[in-house]
């Protein structure tokens, strides 16, 4: 590789690697005619760093240049980095080398804004238009649609990439005021209102034109990054889902604030991210999506925050011991699914094998229930109802529950006790 490719390589890879909305979604598109590559149900190769996050083999900036100073960035322009810009050939030629040596499956492109927000979204277009054109690359592209940009272009690129996104950021105009003063939520809202256009758009002209473009057959996902201001999980929570809300809108991914600009009188001054926090939110938000949850049942005005100690399912539970113990031989799924330990798969099982038996706690770990949990909160044929949550109450479970698991140890392994 070209030594200046390869500086600039390492510069804007490291540049991209706080965004953590990059997550492969759901394109399927099969290996036509003589075009390069497909794009399967889980797109983009992942790696992860030491900190558990999920990144991609080819995540990477077009430009870390920034005309923007938001206070959580690292490519604000008042830092003092090495900064490159990459030419769209000099990206197009980098993602079809390592698409050909199998570096990589997909590409994640951001960019930092240079000029104006459509000089920079017309190069992302560039980039992916060249690729599909041009190359015939028929692989995965995320693009990151930059705030403000217009509405030609981000439909444009809608046509181009397989996903659009566009980071709120804060979870609060009032929060981004105050780190981030130069944008405001218009830049960010609109463009995500024309990718939800363009995808309903293209929904409906496939309904009359068998071979109508489609526009970002992924739809659309955000970011929000948690901790750097004062707000809330129940505010954070309530936007997350308002955005579900929106027809093309997929995912909406949670980032632990980082601090990197510890100069910044603005921001928190954490030691670590808040992994726990983000880990908490993932699962509330896995709630909402797939376990028919509401906002208010897992955040409300007395319980503003989420439990950094136990799940939101299980903490949801023992505040609401009333609703148990629930017997998984008559409940419906919607009821088995808030059950501690039971997941979408397990539930889905249970209420299937039931139409040839009653199901007994046998049965239940034989479909991967985790007994230790859900036994405080069912019942089914030889599980007797004492000793679930209402009779051992909730601050007696939570303790017992939330006990670091002891180490098994394995008897056939030969112990030598050496003396000190």
């Amino acid at each position: 590789m070209n030594p200046k490719i390869f500086d600039k390589l390492k510069t804007l890879a490291e540049a991209a690697k706080f965004d953590v909305s990059c997550a492969s979604s759901g394109t399927s598109r099969g290996n036509k005619g003589k075009a390069l590559g497909t794009a399967e149900g889980w797109g983009i190769c992942h790696s992860f760093t030491e900190d558990g996050r999920c990144v991609s083999l080819l995540k990477v900036m077009l430009t870390n240049n920034c005309m923007y100073d938001c206070g959580y960035c690292i490519n604000r322009r008042s830092n003092d980095i090495p900064r490159a810009t990459f030419s769209v050939s000099e990206l197009v030629e980098l993602t079809i080398e390592f698409y050909r040596r199998n570096y990589i499956e997909g590409l994640f492109l951001s960019s930092g804004v240079v000029r104006n927000a459509d000089y920079t979204m017309e190069r992302l277009v560039r980039v992916a238009k060249d690729l599909r054109n041009i190359h015939r690359y028929n692989g995965y592209i995320h693009l990151k649609s930059i705030p403000g940009a217009s509405r030609e272009l981000i439909t444009e690129a809608g046509l181009y990439a397989d996903r659009l996104s566009c980071n709120i950021e804060m979870p609060s105009e009032e929060s981004l005021k105050i780190i981030a003063p130069e944008k405001d939520y218009q830049s960010v809202y609109k463009p995500m209102h024309y990718i939800q256009q363009g995808f309903l758009q293209s929904k409906e002209d496939k309904q009359k034109y068998r071979h109508a473009p489609k526009f970002s057959p992924s739809g659309q996902s955000t970011q929000m990054i948690i901790g750097a201001s004062a707000d809330n999980d129940k505010k954070i929570l309530n936007l997350a889902n308002s955005m579900y809300q929106r027809p093309a809108m997929k995912r909406v991914y949670y980032s632990g604030y980082i601090h990197i600009n510890k100069y910044d009188t603005r921001l928190p001054a954490l030691s670590a991210p808040p992994l726990v926090r983000e880990n908490r939110l993932y699962q509330a938000d896995w709630l909402m999506r797939f376990y028919h949850f509401k906002v208010d049942e897992i955040v409300n005005d007395i319980h503003p925050n989420l439990e950094l100690e136990i799940d939101p399912k299980l903490s949801w539970a023992l505040r609401n011991p009333h609703v148990f113990p629930i017997d998984v031989n008559t409940a419906d799924y919607e009821m088995i699914l808030r059950i501690p330990g039971i997941g979408t798969k397990s539930a889905q099982l249970i209420v299937s094998s039931r139409r040839y038996g009653r199901l007994n706690s046998e049965h239940l770990r034989k479909m991967g229930v985790v007994m230790k949990r859900a036994r405080y909160f069912i019942t089914c044929n030889e599980l007797a109802s004492h000793f679930t949550v209402q009779e051992a109450k909730p601050e007696y479970l939570r303790r017992i529950l939330t006990l670091p698991a002891r180490k098994k140890e394995d008897d056939r392994q030969l112990k030598i006790n050496f003396e000190d």
